[in-house]
């Protein structure tokens, strides 16, 4: 008999200062099999000290101490891990990490990554550019690896109106930018079938599932990250930027999905909230 896989993934903007605020106590009660992390911005043995010997930890931290890096947690271990992205001399370091894991007598290949926040007509958005570019050409090649594959993290786009409260004022934005947005037309338009960007572009749909838009329907959000300043919380101004992003086969055995959004501004342990998923494989 099969049984829930349950996969999470949070930008924890920092793990020490989140498990200061509380993230120790939601992951205990929360029951996770697989944990992908964003924005670590520490040490491996850091990780291991915050998490504990139960989980096993596999962690690629950014080439600038203290910023981005990405890890991912597990109560199994994985059978091989990878963490090379793009043309040589592309860094990716502290933003992909792929890592194959048995259930049974499947392997599941999971992935963390932390896509670049950008800033538009900025060399940081061109870097953006180049990792979408990157990311693009690796997801044809993990669907060839594995049928059931997922990537998790802060994919740092809305893609469609609905993913974004304010989106009228921020089509100009990183992060709203309609060239931002096409390179998610194609990730979830129908695969091998010529797929136009909201930006006019063309280009081949390559049949991956946004698995929160998916369960959630046409509906706005909900929303995984919220700005700092002001009421963006409380008046539930955000962004839906936090993604699981599934071949077809592993997304047909969702059977449930959830926004662990705070219940108050004052008990975030991150500005991002976490988004778990229960995988039946």
């Amino acid at each position: 008999m099969t049984s829930p896989l349950r996969i999470a993934t949070v930008n924890v903007n920092g793990v020490r200062a989140a498990f200061r605020k509380g993230m120790g106590e939601w992951l205990e009660k929360r029951d996770v099999d697989i944990l992908a992390i964003q924005e670590v911005r520490a040490s491996t043995e850091d990780l291991e000290n915050l998490l504990g010997p139960e989980w096993n930890i596999l962690h690629d931290a950014a080439t600038a101490k203290g910023r981005a890096g990405v890890a991912i947690a597990s109560r199994g271990k994985a059978d091989i891990h990878r963490v090379e992205l793009g043309e040589d001399g592309f860094d990716s370091a502290g933003r992909w990490l792929e890592a194959d894991y048995r259930v049974g007598d499947q392997i599941i290949t999971v992935v963390s990554t932390y896509v670049h926040s950008g800033d538009a007509d900025t060399p940081k958005q061109v870097e953006k550019y180049k990792f979408l570019d990157a990311m693009a050409a690796r997801l044809p090649e993990l669907q060839s690896h594995s049928g059931l594959a997922l990537v998790l993290g802060d994919l740092n786009v809305s893609h469609r109106e609905i993913d974004i409260r304010n989106w009228k004022g921020n089509r100009k934005n990183a992060g709203f930018l309609p060239e931002e947005r096409a390179y998610f037309d194609r990730f979830f338009g129908p695969l091998g079938e010529t797929v136009e960007g909201v930006d006019g572009s063309t280009g081949t749909g390559l049949g991956w599932v946004d698995v929160g838009r998916t369960w959630a329907g046409e509906v706005d959000g909900p929303y995984t990250w919220w700005s700092q300043r002001g009421k963006a919380f409380d008046t539930d101004t955000g962004w839906r930027l936090d993604y699981h992003v599934a071949t077809p086969a592993l997304a047909a055995t969702v059977k449930n999905y959830a926004v662990d959004r705070a219940s108050a501004w004052d008990t975030r342990w991150s500005d991002h909230s976490p988004v778990v998923v229960d995988y039946l494989i």
